[in-house]
């Protein structure tokens, strides 16, 4: 009985010490990445940079449309029938985008990209890993850091939060198809109460949020691909576990941003009401 708790306190002992290494590797590797940054504003960063932004961005926009839109409507459907009965319909415009603002657009659209991007990033590093490459980068005295983490860690930074704006478009408008057109609700009082209830705070806050969340897509999916193991199950699980890190990276950073921008936000104007 001894040894058996003994052994389990070993091995519990011993995971414990390699996540925790793990977790200082990833700082470590967090750390050189920003200091190498400023290298992507040359003209070979902006050749590296053009694909990736390509890759990340253009090619999700369909994505992230579709899901913008139906993310609307599911929330549209969910609350105008509770609304219609206390005579709150017309307000629906408020309710959608707000929430959509805040929350469930960055959110949403930031898991979609970890899906998509995110596994991506992390089969092609992984793949270039497995195939020696990067080691090929180091001995020809490139850094890979700064040739292949750098631009797609730049690219997933600055464009999540335009990927997020197009889905919030996509978002308002199916809240909007399906209040106005489905049931019945008049489409002037929808977007003038929208406008009456959303302010620049709300558009600060839903950026912030997507920019936090592709810095930390961008970084977790490049580490998660540099540090996986030999052959095709190594990449797979690294692609997997990428998802993972970064949904509950995601959501982590989603929380103390939310209590951060909130409290910022009673600080200076007060409380704001849904209406």
């Amino acid at each position: 009985m001894a040894m058996a708790v003994r052994s389990n306190l070993y091995m519990l002992g011993t995971r414990s010490l390699d996540k925790m290494e793990g977790f200082g590797q990833f700082c470590v590797f967090v750390g050189r990445t920003f200091r190498l940054i400023s290298s992507i504003f040359s003209d070979r960063g902006l050749q590296t940079l053009a694909p990736q932004a390509f890759m990340i961005g253009v090619q999700s926009v369909p994505v992230l449309l579709i899901t913008g839109l139906f993310v609307g409507m599911v929330l549209a459907v969910q609350t105008v029938e509770q609304f219609q009965s206390i005579g709150l319909e017309e307000r629906m415009g408020s309710i959608v985008n707000l929430a959509v603002l805040r929350e469930l657009g960055p959110v949403l659209a930031s898991i979609m990209l970890a899906g998509r991007v995110g596994g991506a990033l992390t089969a092609e590093l992984g793949t270039m890993r497995v195939t020696e490459q990067i080691d090929a980068l180091r001995a020809m005295g490139t850094d890979p850091i700064r040739y292949l983490v750098v631009p797609r860690f730049v690219s997933c930074l600055l464009l999540t939060p335009v990927l997020t704006a197009y889905s919030d478009l996509m978002a308002s408008i199916g809240g909007w198809y399906i209040t106005v057109q489905i049931y019945g609700v008049q489409s002037y009082p929808y977007w003038k109460y929208a406008g009456q209830s959303i302010e620049w705070w709300d558009f600060a806050t839903g950026a912030l949020k997507s920019l936090l969340f592709g810095g930390a897509i961008g970084l977790v999916s490049c580490y998660k691909g540099f540090t996986c193991r030999p052959g095709a199950e190594g990449v797979g699980r690294a692609t997997t576990e990428a998802f993972v890190a970064s949904f509950m990276a995601i959501l982590v950073l989603d929380f103390f941003s939310s209590v951060l921008m909130q409290a910022l936000y009673r600080g200076i104007w007060g409380f704001k009401s849904a209406f």
